[in-house]
């Protein structure tokens, strides 16, 4: 059975950083992939606020990442 999850309820969920982080990043975004959402955190404040992202809106944001739209000129 699939779990419904809800804003915030993403205390179940295994969170990780970038493999380009380096294993003592304490400054870094966590992602972690859970049933019908993509929740990400500040790796510095874990018990804070989560932002809730649906898989086509990350998906999106990552594509766009990768091709620059968000780049600074």
């Amino acid at each position: 059975m699939a779990t419904k999850w809800s804003r915030g309820d993403l205390t179940r969920a295994t969170w990780f950083k970038s493999s380009k982080s380096g294993p003592n990043c304490d400054n870094c975004v966590e992602v972690a992939y859970v049933t019908g959402a993509i929740g990400v955190r500040d790796s510095k404040d874990k018990s804070g606020p989560n932002l809730i992202f649906a898989p086509g809106d990350w998906h999106a944001f990552v594509a766009g990442t990768r091709e620059g739209t968000f780049a600074r000129d």
